[in-house]
């Protein structure tokens, strides 16, 4: 199997060549921003969209990117050119650079890695999700941000509670999972999402356009008090799209039957609403299909 190209200082290098100096702010300190976006049959999804969340991470962590949009378009489409993947996830990370003193801020290392795709994209939604709530507010929330110390050390939390993920509040203001965008949709079938306190999406950001002209939909505070009477719930990312949400602190969403205990055909099947955004979804990145 050929060895996977990546770009790492100005150099496309083999992959399981590439790596940094111990000295980088990201290793030293965890400071660093990242973006993530895939291609379908070698096309950026949503690229421009991206890079305008990088520039904006950057711009907040006070890191120079060095490269014009135009010139970062060019070395990513080199890149795919060198890896030749069809369905990929592209990583764009921006670190704190080689500090003098493991402290100071220095001219940050741009590093871009390409992967197959680990989750293929489909018209029909994935299996649900069980979520765990957990009390947490990220630093810089709008900003994406390298650090997802809380997310890996709640891991062992999430598998006891038998969860798939977690999902964070702020006295009792729901924000975000650590990969994903929240969603409800209320009785009277309104699409609501967090306003505030997290990062907002790229895919979160399509499905309030696909919807808008659709749905009734709000950008609001969600307490936790509401989950309860929720018809659907649903989590958005780029890697998986929608995944329905079933359960959240064993509290059964909408209809569907409990999974503990159940054949996976038992499980509750996802809510018209997140069906319906699903398909459009998939309709917008795979309109040949």
């Amino acid at each position: 199997m050929k060895p996977l190209f990546c770009y790492v200082r100005n150099n496309f290098i083999p992959a399981d060549q590439a790596s940094l100096l111990i000295g980088d702010l990201s290793i030293q300190r965890g400071y660093g921003i990242f973006d993530f976006f895939k291609t379908l049959d070698h096309t950026p999804i949503f690229l421009d969209d991206h890079l305008d969340r990088l520039f904006h991470s950057a711009a907040q962590l006070r890191l120079p990117i060095g490269y014009t949009r135009e010139t970062l378009k060019a070395i990513l489409n080199e890149l795919q050119q060198k890896n030749n993947i069809a369905d990929s996830g592209i990583r764009i990370t921006l670190t704190g650079g080689y500090s003098p003193d493991g402290y100071s801020l220095s001219e940050p290392n741009l590093i871009i890695t390409q992967q197959p795709l680990l989750f293929p994209i489909s018209a029909e939604c994935p299996k649900p999700f069980r979520l765990v709530t957990w009390p947490y507010q990220r630093q810089l929330p709008e900003t994406k941000t390298i650090d997802y110390l809380m997310a890996i050390w709640l891991q062992p939390y999430i598998r006891q509670h038998g969860a798939d993920d977690v999902l964070y509040h702020h006295d009792g203001v729901i924000s975000e999972c650590p990969r994903y965008n929240f969603f409800l949709v209320t009785t009277d079938d309104t699409l609501v999402t967090p306003v505030r306190n997290m990062l907002k999406g790229i895919t979160r950001k399509k499905i309030l356009e696909l919807a808008g002209t659709k749905l009734k939909t709000e950008e609001r505070d969600i307490s936790l008090e509401e989950l309860p009477t929720a018809k659907e719930v649903f989590i958005t990312s780029t890697g998986k799209h929608i995944v329905p949400v079933s359960h959240i602190d064993g509290i059964r969403i909408g209809e569907g039957p409990s999974r503990i205990g159940e054949s996976p055909s038992a499980e509750p099947a996802p809510g018209p609403i997140t069906q319906a955004l699903n398909q459009w979804l998939y309709q917008l990145v795979m309109p040949n299909k």
